[in-house]
């Protein structure tokens, strides 16, 4: 494919049939894993109620688009590709775009967000409205259909929290990655279960049923060789997905395996608890309702272990009002609504 840049014709647009003049958004969602790319037509009367389900035109995935973890030039790559594809599959060109949301995990101040504008506005048209985000922004959006207010817990390869008020303040905790200490999240929880099984058998740490289970999974006969394993490929999703064996170990009654789980859900609850204290979501007797977006695939229930319960029922006891969303359309689509609300009350302001 291609490199875009603005005024250039792609292979796959000189090749689109013409489908009339309906304009459209994009939006995505870009974390650690997989970046994904939805196109949606530009709803663009504020007043009516969204449509359920949302029209969704094109869905487009690719790989890691975290800067921090694949350099700037492969994660330009990734994201070019990923809505070069969204655009191909719904079969409208870049002359229909009206706005992009970017929501990347990896953009943590306004140097990287304008770093990223300037990069779009080299693929779009100058009448393309440009937002970049946070990953977590976008996630927030999937619960709240594009409204932000409130807090978002995501907890999957890596984790943070995110809130904001209906004026337009906004704080986030961890999110700094697992060298700085996301404890919580997937990488965070199996690397503790790694260690754990080092420690057993240095006599470190006591026996755990983590160092069977594991050693089998990965098909190794001996705890010296998740050394080699380890360092072989240290990707954050690649040991982030050893969770389900620490699940399982836990639910099969191993104490230290529910002790890196039981940790874990503290880590999280205090991320939550910090944002909302910071911006006072619980009014002022801290009883006041607000949405918790729950987000992520180690807060998905499990059979008895059930993470995202357990976090839910850690932060109610300080902060009852919080009512747990679980989100019904994903984040890319949360970028997609974002970018409408954002554009619409660009519009309206212009009136």
């Amino acid at each position: 494919m291609k490199r875009y840049r603005n005024g250039e014709i792609l292979d796959f647009e000189q090749e689109m049939p013409v489908l009339g003049d309906k304009e459209v958004i994009l939006g995505l969602d870009g974390g650690t894993t997989s970046t994904v790319c939805v196109c949606m037509p530009f709803l663009n009367n504020a007043s009516d109620p969204l449509p359920d389900p949302l029209p969704v035109l094109a869905r487009a995935v690719s790989g890691c688009s975290n800067h921090n973890s694949v350099g700037e030039t492969a994660a330009r790559e990734t994201l070019e590709e990923v809505m070069a594809d969204a655009l191909a599959k719904s079969g409208y060109s870049r002359s229909s775009v009206r706005a992009v949301c970017l929501a990347v995990s990896g953009v943590n101040h306004p140097t990287d967000q304008q770093r990223i504008i300037n990069w779009l506005r080299e693929i779009f048209p100058a009448n393309v409205r440009l937002y970049v985000q946070n990953d977590a922004v976008a996630a927030l959006a999937s619960g709240t259909l594009g409204k932000l207010h409130g807090c978002v817990l995501i907890a999957g390869t890596g984790t943070i929290a995110y809130g904001f008020t209906d004026d337009g303040r906004e704080a986030r905790a961890a999110g700094a990655g697992p060298t700085l200490g996301d404890w919580g999240s997937g990488y965070g929880i199996a690397a503790q279960a790694l260690t754990a099984v080092i420690r057993a058998y240095d006599g470190r740490g006591p026996n755990t049923g983590l160092t069977s289970i594991i050693l089998k999974n990965l098909g190794l006969s001996t705890p010296d060789e998740l050394i080699g394993w380890t360092y072989a490929d240290p990707s954050w999703a690649r040991i982030a997905a050893l969770v389900p064996l620490v699940v399982a170990c836990a639910e099969a009654g191993d104490v230290v395996a529910e002790k890196i789980l039981s940790d874990s859900v503290e880590e999280l609850a205090l991320s939550v608890k910090a944002v909302v204290q910071r911006l006072g979501l619980c009014g002022e007797d801290g009883k006041g309702p607000f949405p918790l977006v729950m987000v992520g695939g180690v807060l998905e229930a499990n059979k008895k272990w059930d993470i995202g319960k357990e976090v839910i029922n850690c932060i109610s006891k300080d902060y009852p009002g919080a009512y747990p969303i679980h989100p019904k359309v994903e984040p890319a689509v949360g970028a997609a609504l974002l970018a409408r609300n954002f554009l619409l009350k660009e519009l309206c302001r212009e009136l």
